[in-house]
């Protein structure tokens, strides 16, 4: 066989199903390879979109998502989702081409070295040299971007190699196990827990695995702690009585209340590279880091305690071992959850048009079935649905709050429609955001997609109008056009719908979901209060509470 039918089978034996591309004339013959292959192949509208998708499918499977993109511009269109993946923790393998590396009559003709510009936004970038070294390039690819921490990793196929004959076979893959964590860290831990008076369990996007979020679950059924979750560990744990909220905001809120008064906080899976949850202080209460890895050092994270290993074992451990002791007290935890629900319910009375973000969120979640995938793109509105939507299943709000990228949002919705095509699917939009990969219409429509895309119209850059506003500076430079969205929808075959009245978005988001193809809803939104509502109105009614 040559290298590329070897590369081919190589990926087949790491379980590889699909692979998302734009392909070129440099990688023909690793096309040619897929042709027979029982890899899908799904052809996006943009290297952009590819990427993003193979972060989705990481992100829900847990086997790195595969993407593709000829050399050049193709490839330097891959960087963004690099990026994207690396600090969301997705694992995930891109592949991309280039000219022959022995003899080129090109010149340098499209050549960037795609090694080196990878390499800050990768944890293994290679250019493959060697029909011989396929099997172990793909081998590392994969095991290095799956290993924990999860990330991406890029593969440069020069287009002389993909033609080598080679005799080789693919490396499978070998069976690991991580590291538990010393008893003595398991130890200090619990001591410090049963001190505590007000213990308190931070639930960070680490700990998105099943046997950790079970293993949670346990622990707060035994004990009661109070949890809270940052953006990206929504629905690890389901929403229930010891739910303190979603940290949206890094101070202010609610659940910050809660923060203040705790003096012991069980940070599970939690990274620097989140906005932080809440910031930490010299004198504050004493903060155990449980992660696979140490703590990195910031100004506002630097932990007493860490529990460092695998971290379904850190948390079944300390669950063993753990006494619930009396003279723990969560009253005030419970008074502020008591009056943080009955605000995060009040949004269904809000009947002014363009609609608030608060009503959108309110009609969102009555739409929407428990297992239903909400897919959020990034502005405004995202703060919204971290703190107000409520979820009780993991990976059932897709958001990013990492890199936090425009663009990423209906991407990261196709792609989980792939993964889950027996569940509801609904991308929500600003209208920057959804206009930089809006070209992927074309992609769910020819493949046959059922989801459903939310544009929330502004006709600006509506969250940098926000901080503009923030920082007391004049409106300037926000504002931007729009297509007819309705028309602009049914160009490509999709089914557009426009919100006319606030009554109407909700019933309309169960039409369009129970409806099979690709539908797209252009719903107004007004952020006018936004500002005076987030930072000032709900502070101040947090801050009313004392314990």
């Amino acid at each position: 066989m040559n290298a590329a039918e070897l590369f081919v089978n190589c990926l087949e034996a790491e379980g590889v199903e699909c692979i998302f591309a734009v392909p070129g004339e440099e990688n023909l013959d690793l096309l040619e390879a897929l042709r027979p292959s029982s890899i899908e192949l799904v052809v996006t509208r943009h290297e952009q979109a590819a990427g993003f998708m193979a972060a989705c499918h990481g992100r829900l499977t847990g086997q790195p998502g595969v993407c593709l993109s000829t050399l050049g511009p193709g490839a330097t269109n891959l960087v963004t989702a690099a990026a994207y993946a690396e600090l969301g923790a997705m694992p995930m393998v891109m592949i991309t081409g280039q000219k022959p590396v022995r003899t080129s009559k090109q010149g340098h003709f499209q050549i960037i070295d795609m090694v080196d510009l990878m390499r800050p936004v990768t944890r293994y970038t290679r250019q493959v040299v060697s029909g011989a070294n396929v099997p172990a390039r793909v081998r590392e690819a994969f095991r290095r971007a799956e290993e924990e921490r999860p990330g991406a990793t890029h593969l440069e196929l020069p287009e002389d190699i993909l033609h080598e004959e080679v005799e080789a076979e693919p490396i499978p893959a070998c069976q690991t196990r991580r590291p538990v964590a010393e008893d003595k860290a398991v130890d200090r831990a619990v001591a410090a827990i049963e001190q505590a008076r007000r213990p308190l369990i931070m639930v960070g996007a680490g700990a998105n695995r099943k046997m950790t979020s079970r293993m949670l679950r346990r622990l707060i059924d035994k004990t009661a702690i109070p949890f809270f979750s940052t953006q990206m560990g929504k629905g690890v744990v389901g929403e229930s009585e010891c739910w303190m909220g979603t940290a949206a905001l890094s101070e202010g809120d609610y659940v910050h209340r809660v923060i203040e008064q705790a003096d012991c906080i069980i940070n599970v899976g939690h990274d620097v590279v989140e906005k932080p949850p809440f910031l930490m202080q010299p004198d504050g209460p004493v903060v155990i880091h449980i992660n696979f890895s140490s703590a990195g050092v910031d100004p506002v994270y630097f932990p007493q305690l860490e529990v460092v290993g695998d971290i379904a074992n850190a948390i079944w451990q300390i669950s063993e071992q753990i006494e619930v002791q009396d003279h723990w007290d969560f009253d005030f935890a419970h008074r502020i959850r008591t009056a943080m629900l009955e605000e995060l319910g009040s949004g269904a009375d809000l009947d002014g048009f363009p609609v608030h973000p608060r009503r959108v969120v309110h009609a969102v979640r009555e739409a929407m079935p428990e297992d239903g995938i909400v897919s959020l793109d990034n502005g405004l509105y995202k703060v919204w649905f971290a703190r107000n939507y409520r979820t009780t299943l993991p990976n059932t709000l897709l958001l990013d709050n990492a890199l936090a990228t425009m663009g990423a949002g209906f991407p990261v919705a196709m792609g989980a429609r792939l993964v889950h095509p027996d569940r509801k699917i609904l991308a929500v939009c600003g209208d920057g955001g959804f206009m930089m990969n809006s070209q992927e219409l074309e992609t769910a429509v020819r493949m046959n997609m059922d989801l459903v895309v939310l544009i929330l119209r502004d006709d600006a850059y509506g969250m940098i109008r926000w901080k503009q506003q923030d920082m007391q500076l004049p409106d300037f430079g926000m504002d931007f056009g729009n297509p007819d969205f309705v028309r602009y929808a049914e160009s490509y075959g999709a089914a557009g719908h426009r919100v006319e009245h606030t009554d109407q978005l909700a019933p309309l988001l169960k039409k369009c979901l129970d409806q099979p193809g690709v539908h797209l809803i252009d719903c107004p939104i007004d952020y006018s209060d936004s500002q005076r509502e987030l930072f000032e109105n709900i502070p101040a009614r947090a801050r009313a509470l004392t314990p």
